[in-house]
């Protein structure tokens, strides 16, 4: 495992079923359409921190300039390597978040969803992106908001341990701005929600989840992080 690096809990061993998490998740562009307002990514050279197996890589692509994905899962890395390799503005590079292997003030924009996670230790990540974000560009983290929404309470219930205040403390000590958004996860059948609830949740917490709520859609609570430099 790479030096530093802590194991996420759901796509390193569950490729195929955190794939369907992503096309569940958003529908409506909710995310997207947030972010563009702070900063639009088109003509411009993009960063996604955490790229894991490039399925956000070809929507930047379409109007950016230039991507740059960084995985520091090594088996991940080939996956989004050839989502990508029939696009020619997109590079894929092994690495992390703490020692990105880019150059100063090489990119526009950065993106890290579900990627930084919870805010404190988080500091060397947030001392790269001040190096390789360009002045005038803009850096995104997306994360769960914990404080509210049918999710946010599960996963309470599931990491009780990750406090909502700090993290939220966290990014603003460092000159972030945090955007409340309201999204969804919406899937195609029972099957496919049970399948993501269970490798984002401990098993007695996605058992309990699953016990208690009907259908196929779960609101979700999210918190978009940004900054200019």
């Amino acid at each position: 495992m790479t030096r530093g690096v802590i194991p996420s809990p759901n796509i390193w061993d569950h490729p195929e079923t955190y794939e369907l998490e992503n096309r569940g998740v958003d529908r409506d562009g909710v995310i997207e359409a947030a972010m563009r307002e702070v900063a639009d990514w088109s003509g411009r050279d993009v960063l996604d921190i955490g790229c894991g197996t490039g399925f956000h890589l070809p929507r930047f692509a379409a109007t950016a300039r230039s991507v740059v994905g960084v995985e520091p899962h090594p088996p991940l890395v080939p996956v989004a390597q050839r989502r990508t390799r029939r696009l020619g503005n997109v590079t894929v590079l092994p690495g992390t978040a703490q020692a990105l292997p880019l150059p100063p003030a090489s990119v526009d924009v950065a993106h890290a969803r579900w990627a930084y996670f919870f805010g404190p230790g988080c500091e060397p990540g947030v001392r790269e992106l001040t190096r390789v974000v360009r002045r005038g560009g803009t850096a995104f983290v997306i994360d769960n908001d914990a404080t509210r929404s049918t999710f946010g309470r599960w996963f309470r219930q599931g990491y009780p341990t990750v406090d909502p205040g700090a993290v939220e403390r966290f990014w603003a000590s460092h000159g972030w701005t945090r955007t409340a958004l309201d999204v969804e996860w919406r899937f195609s059948t029972r099957a496919d929600l049970e399948a993501v609830v269970r490798i984002e949740l401990d098993p007695a917490t996605a058992e309990a989840a699953l016990a208690e709520h009907e259908g196929t859609v779960v609101d979700y609570a999210v918190n978009l992080f940004w900054r200019r430099y």
